[in-house]
Parts: structure tokens; sequence; C-alpha cells
């Protein structure tokens, strides 16, 4: 591939400390490249130098022909007086004059009758209608709709004026329009802050599919995963390069550090090899040899060995917790709403055994957080009970970090009420292993950066020697080392952990439940990690929590514009009773019949009284006209579950580029989804037919 960017010996420094020393890459068209690296190592500011924000002290940026850079704002200005519809549309305001300039022509065209004039017109309109096909510019309007959806706008929004949007709105809109610029380069700088899941998704597809290269500064290893195909580590100044994604740098930044630490360590041997020879021999029958020694060690010098490139990740831990009974929660039937006729969540029915690590899983707003406070005992449920356990000793990170005084020496702030004797060379060491050393343990809390406050409060989590850990995003401003050894020290940990995380690999590689809150504010249960969910939704096998009715009409619209917004909306139309089976898995009763996801507890009719009932109705049922011809539960069942795993991949197809821009073939795919999901419907009428004769 080409080289578009070429990056030489850059320098800067803001102190006596030089922030960059010596970066030096080069970026081809096309690249997807992840910028990694400690915090405080300078990558916002290398971003800054390579889009023209900021100068370098020494150095050389080259850029390929008239290759352009695009810098997403970070801090976006909100004093445009336009709605976000017309400040998205400055984004491509090139394009939309030669549009205008392309009907302004065309107009000129049939009213010119002059030989000389129509043929420069006609030159010139040939011209700027290739330019506006090279850039599809005659689908602006579906364009901007598409990616203001994706990135999180609905309709209704996209009137609404600048001025009046928050900073995490401000920031979406940002992205937005350097999205719709689709410069030849991209440069972002954490572009998942203020997303949600789904916008985060549509993301990594746009980037992963755009033609632009990019460098992308990010914490969320998932999103570099998902993305990128190489890895610029920036340290002490400098930069390697790797290729492949974020897990594959890893496999080979340990390989490539044992090498650099064998070779290291080979050299100083040399060196002190040498320096002795030279000490013993420097007189005497052997001062020729000493001689040769010495040059042997000037040329050493002269060319010393790198020093290893190792990041250091704390080595966090928890201590060895106290036994707990074999169950330490117990909820029955739990439910919670601050707004009338309106529950977070309903009918919650679980069990948390000893050892085991849940994620609870749901979109903003739909009671996490509260859930964790109805564990904690800090908020009372409307209905059900919990259950603690025996011998629990909890401990809470909260993520607003209230646990920590602001007045106090982090060196103090740590210090557990629980614990009378707790001397402050213990806690100097513990917050060494949580990443706070030397000044930092002296500070005050309140004087600490969000990063390093998330240490410390980690660090007093571990002091109060909890057998519990319930953990509200805990990875929140902590650098990609940081999660990692926050990671190990919650799988190593021998107690029970409860927490709450956006960051999607954290999830992967630390919980083995999921409790999952749907937007019904029902719940499922999962065995496994973020892996093993997304797989069950890709399915159909479970319902996808972060699609909700306005998300799921972001989803379309990103794909499609309005007319797939229209044929969704008109092919959902069905009855509530449809929908909520649709996600229902082969040999696997509906959210109807007895048996509920909630911990497998059975809802129906306790009394007699009531059973007697439901056998009267079954054989009024069985005893009437048959509407289906006979037919095996488990046989329909699987049919249910091939017909909407086929829509699902028919979905997936609506997202695709290529189809996108192929109108017959969108038009198809929709005819097709709204004959499958005529034929689903009818399949759960027999469906319920068949059951309650075979019931």
């Amino acid at each position: 591939m080409e080289v578009i960017l070429t990056v030489e010996h850059l320098r800067k420094h803001f102190s006596a400390e030089p922030v960059l020393t010596d970066v030096s890459f080069q970026l081809r068209a096309g690249d997807k490249a992840g910028l990694v690296g400690p915090n405080g190592c300078g990558k916002t500011t290398l971003l800054n130098i390579l889009a023209g924000r900021e100068e370098s002290e020494k150095g050389s940026i080259e850029k390929s022909g008239s290759i352009s850079i695009g810098y997403l704002e970070q801090r976006p200005d909100n004093s445009s007086g336009l709605s976000i519809l017309d400040e998205a549309k400055l984004a491509l305001a090139p394009l939309l004059e030669m549009q205008h300039e392309a009907e302004k022509l065309a107009h000129q065209l049939a009213e010119t009758k002059d030989e000389t004039e129509l043929a420069k017109l006609a030159a010139r309109y040939d011209h700027i209608h290739e330019a506006l096909l090279r850039h599809d510019a005659y689908h602006l309007d579906h364009r901007i709709e598409k990616i203001l959806h994706g990135v999180g706008f609905l309709d209704d929004e996209l009137s609404k004026p600048v001025a009046a949007l928050s900073g995490g709105e401000l920031n979406r809109l940002s992205l937005a329009k350097l999205l719709l610029a689709e410069p030849d380069i991209m440069l972002l700088d954490e572009p998942s802050n203020h997303l949600d899941l789904l916008a985060t998704e549509w993301l990594e597809n746009f980037l992963r599919e755009t033609a632009a290269a990019v460098i992308l500064v990010s914490h969320d290893r998932y999103f570099l995963d998902r993305v990128t195909n190489r890895t610029f580590e920036l340290f002490h100044g400098t930069i390697d390069d790797y290729p492949g994604n974020f897990t594959k740098y890893t496999t080979l930044k340990e390989e490539r550090l044992a090498v650099q630490v064998r070779t290291y360590e080979k050299y100083t041997e040399e060196v002190e090899k040498a320096k002795e020879f030279i000490r013993r021999n420097h007189y005497g029958m052997k001062a020729a040899q000493a001689e040769d020694r010495r040059k042997k060690l000037d040329r050493l010098l002269e060319t010393p060995a790198e020093l290893p490139r190792s990041i250091e990740s704390p080595p966090m831990h928890f201590n060895k917790p106290s036994r707990t009974g074999d169950i330490v929660f117990r909820c029955e039937n739990l439910s919670k709403g601050f707004a009338a006729g309106k529950p977070l969540f309903k009918e919650l029915t679980f069990d948390i055994e000893r050892g085991q690590r849940w994620a609870i899983l749901g979109p903003n707003g739909c009671g996490k957080t509260t859930l964790l406070k109805c564990l904690l005992r800090e908020l009372e449920p409307d209905d059900g009970r919990i259950v603690h356990g025996q011998g629990l000793n909890v401990g809470y990170f909260d993520q607003q970090l209230h646990v920590l005084d602001d007045s106090l020496q982090v060196v103090e702030a740590i210090r557990p009420k629980s614990k009378k004797i707790f001397e402050e060379p213990a806690r100097r060491n513990l917050l060494g292993a949580f990443g706070l050393t030397g000044d930092q343990q002296l500070q005050t809390v309140g004087s600490l950066s969000g990063g390093q406050r998330c240490r410390a409060a980690l660090a007093l989590l571990s002091a109060e020697d909890a057998n519990v850990l319930i953990l509200d995003e805990p990875t929140n401003h902590l650098d990609l080392w940081a999660r990692s050894a926050l990671e190990k020290a919650v799988r190593d940990y021998e107690g029970t952990v409860i927490f709450i995380s956006h960051d999607r690999y954290f999830v992967d590689r630390t919980a083995d439940h999921l409790l999952i809150i749907q937007p019904d504010a029902r719940f499922k249960i999962l065995e496994g990690n973020y892996t093993s969910f997304r797989y069950m939704v890709s399915k159909g096998l479970i319902s996808d929590p972060f699609l909700t009715n306005a998300a799921a009409d972001r989803k379309a619209a990103a794909g499609t514009g309005k007319a797939m917004i229209s044929a969704i909306k008109q092919t959902s139309a069905k009855p509530e009773k449809t929908k909520q089976k649709v996600s229902v898995p082969p040999q696997t009763p509906p959210p109807s019949a007895a048996v509920r996801s909630s911990g497998g507890k059975t809802t129906g009719s306790s009394t007699d009284k009531n059973t007697g009932k439901n056998m009267a109705k079954n054989r009024e049922k069985n005893n009437a006209p048959r509407k289906f011809p006979y037919r095996k539960v488990s046989d329909i069942e699987e049919e249910i579950f091939a017909r909407e795993t086929q829509i699902m991949a028919w979905n997936e197809d609506l997202l695709r580029p290529d189809i996108i821009r192929d109108s017959e073939r969108v038009r198809q795919i929709h005819l097709d989804i709204q004959a499958e999901q005529e034929t689903i419907a009818t399949l759960y009428e027999h469906w319920e037919e068949a059951s309650a004769r075979n019931g």
C-alpha cells in the first residue's frame, strides 16, 4: 500500500523532560493504527502535532500529494446558531457547493444556444458530475442522516439547536462531522467516549470499512481489537511499530521484550567483564590486552544496547478473603422503580454463590447501579426480598469515588475504619501495588487525577479485606496496563465479585456469570462472558438489551435511511405477544410458559383450585377444532429459530455498504424480512395451539 504519511524524528518538550524525543513512523493508505501507551506519555500531544495544532521542536511530517488530515475535537464549540442537521452539513460544504453548481449548470445548458458556450458548460458539467459520482454526492442527505443516527442522534433530535447540546452530545456531533468529511487520515482521540454500546459497535463497523487511514487512541481494548490492524506503542518519547490489533500487540510485545531483556543483559555483562579485566590488568604483563579491552569497551559504550521497553503493570491484588456461606446473595421476585408504573427491573430472582464473578449488563438508565444499592441495602426494593449469606464483609467501589476524603493525604485516606492498627509502611506498600508511588502518596486526594483517584479507591478496597467485592465501573480513568492489572487481581481473588462495567474486554476476561437487564425490565441469566452474550444475541437465543425501540430505529436508520425505518415500522407492527417471543430459542419455553428465565423459578399457580381451572381450560382447548395440522412442539420451535436466524443475517446484510448502495437489493431484503416475519407470526400461533393441546 502507498505510504501517505511519513513522520521523522519529532521532538517536543513541555518541561525539563521531553514528552516526545524521537518519534518516527510511516502510515499507509487504509491503515487502522492504534496508538497506545501509559497515561501521560504524549499520545494527545502527538495527535495535535500531526493535526497541525501544535509545533514540534524538531523533525518533519511529510504528506503524500493532497492528503487531508481530520482531527476529532475533544472540546468542540457550541456557539453555533445552527441545528444539529445543519451543523453536520457544514462538513460536506464543498460537495454541497458542487451540487448547487451542477444544478445551475444544468439550467444554463438547457437555456444556452451558443455552441461555443454550450461546449464550455458541458465540459464543466461533466467534470463536476464525475467528481460528485466519485464522492457519492447524489446521496448526501441519506449519508448525513445515516451517520447522525449511527452516533446516537434520533430523528426528532436533528432539529435541536447546537447551543442546547450537552458536552457528550457535542462530542458525538463532532465525531459525526469528521466521519462525514471522511478525510484521508482520521486522528481519533477516545472516539467512543459518550457513545452507548449500539453507537460504539456502529462506529467500529464504520471505521473498519472506511477507506480512510486511522490513528486511534482508545482505552477500550475491545474497540482496538475490532478496528485496528497496526499498533503504535508510544513510550519514553519514541514509537515501536507492531503489526496487528491490540491482542496481537500484547503477544508480540512479550516476545520482543524478552529479546530486548536478553540483549541488554548480554551487553551489560560484556561491559562489566571488560571493566573488570581492565581494572585487574591495567599494569603488568597483560597491559596490552587490557588496552585492547579498553578500545572494545569504548566501542560498546558508543553504541549502548537499548533499555528494554518494559511498561510495568502495577501489581494490584486483593487480600485472601475469609469464607462466606455457599449462597452470598439470594434475590426473590425483586422489583424497583422510581416513576409510577415504570419499574427499572421486576421479578428478579437469582442466587449468587461463593466465588462467582457476576457482571450486570444493560443499557444506561436500566437500573444497574440501583440494583447494586439494593444488594448493599442502601435502597429498599419495592417488592421482593434480598437475603444476605453468612459471614459477609462487603467492599464497595463507587464510580463517583465518594469513599475517599478529598481533604486527606492519600496515605491517610486509604486507612479503613475497620482496622485500628494499619501502619504507614504497610499503607505505602499497598498504594505502590496499585501504582501510586513517591510523592503521590503524600498528595491530598482532591489534587489527584481521575486515574490516580481510581487507584487510591481500589487500594482502600483491598485494605478492607472484604470477602465480597461490589464494583461500579472500576476501570474508569485507568490506562490499558492498569486495567490489565485489575483484571488479573479480580481473576485471582478467591471471594465473590459483582460488577458493572462498560469495558467489554474487562467483562470478557473476568466474568463467569452475566445478569442481563432486558428492555422490558425483566432479566436473563447467562453463564459465560461478553463473547458468550454476543454469540447468544447473534443467534437469536436472547434479545439484545441495548436495542431499545429507539435504538432499533437508529440501527435501521444508520443502515439504510428513511426507507428502512418506514419498512421496519410497518413490519414490526405486530401484536405485543409476538414481539415478546421473537428471541425464544428452540427447546426453550416462551415467556408465557410456567418456567421463566429468572433462575428457573416456577411462576405458575400453586393452589389446587387454580390447577383445576387450568386443567379445565386445557380440556376446552383440546376439544376445540384445530386451526393447524398436528406438529411436534420441538419441530415448530426449531423452524422458528431457523427463520429468526435468517432474519438476523438479513439485518446484518443491511448494514453492509455494498448492499446499502444497491437500492433494489435493499428493497428485496425488506420484502424477504416482511414475508419471513409473517410466517413466524403464524408459527407462533401454531406453537401456542400445539403447546396447549400437548399440555
